[in-house]
């Protein structure tokens, strides 16, 4: 087939262009396909790793954790999983259930790191929160005022605000700071549900802070 002279000009451009710029459409084109195969891999990678993050979990739940004997088997294994499935949700959620057991051991120091990685590094906004929230919790009973209003001061997920207000009210009553707990605990009261215990709850201690 003939081709006419525009044709062939087109032609001999391209060839022209071709022959300049061949190796680096290559490249691209390998560079390309080669992170194709790298993101299909670790797409495997993470699909691998949740699902055995789930099985554990699901054996890490069977344990009673109220149970001496299941300690060292329940920290091991959440151990394992905060150290090589983080990158899972389910890591977090181990973290907590390792700090609640050493919290029940009365090995708070442990109970307090392993909340400190879970409000760091969860990927789930609710579990950071409830790690901070049983951090500051723990913080109180050791009347370590000053890290308790530190840490409920972090950044939270909203939904949890009542409570954190709540427990921000009984650290400045334990500090004897009367009206500053008052208004928390007023302030918790416009956040938590007007039909749930805690809201009843919190109103009794407003109402014990006396006028």
């Amino acid at each position: 087939m003939a081709y006419d002279l525009e044709e062939q000009d087109q032609l001999d451009a391209l060839k022209a262009w071709w022959k300049v710029n061949s190796s680096r459409v290559t490249t691209g084109i390998t560079i390309l396909c080669v992170a194709l195969i790298g993101f299909q891999g670790w797409q495997y990678y993470l699909n691998k790793q949740s699902s055995q993050a789930s099985t554990e979990y699901e054996l890490l739940q069977s344990y009673d954790l109220k149970d001496p004997k299941n300690t060292k088997t329940i920290l091991a294994l959440s151990g394992e999983m905060m150290d090589k499935l983080s990158s899972t949700p389910y890591a977090g959620r181990a973290a907590l259930i390792a700090a609640r057991t050493n919290y029940e051991a009365k090995d708070n120091k442990s109970a307090k790191a392993q909340l400190d990685w879970a409000s760091k590094n969860a990927k789930e906004d609710a579990v950071k929160t409830i790690a901070l929230l049983q951090l500051a919790s723990i913080q109180t009973e050791e009347k370590d005022y000053d890290a308790a209003l530190k840490t409920l001061s972090s950044q939270h997920d909203e939904a949890f605000e009542g409570l954190f207000l709540d427990l921000k009210g009984d650290v400045l009553l334990a500090q004897g700071k009367k009206p500053e707990a008052k208004q928390a605990y007023m302030d918790a009261l416009t956040k938590l549900d007007a039909h749930g215990p805690y809201h009843r709850y919190t109103e009794h201690k407003l109402e014990a802070t006396g006028s």
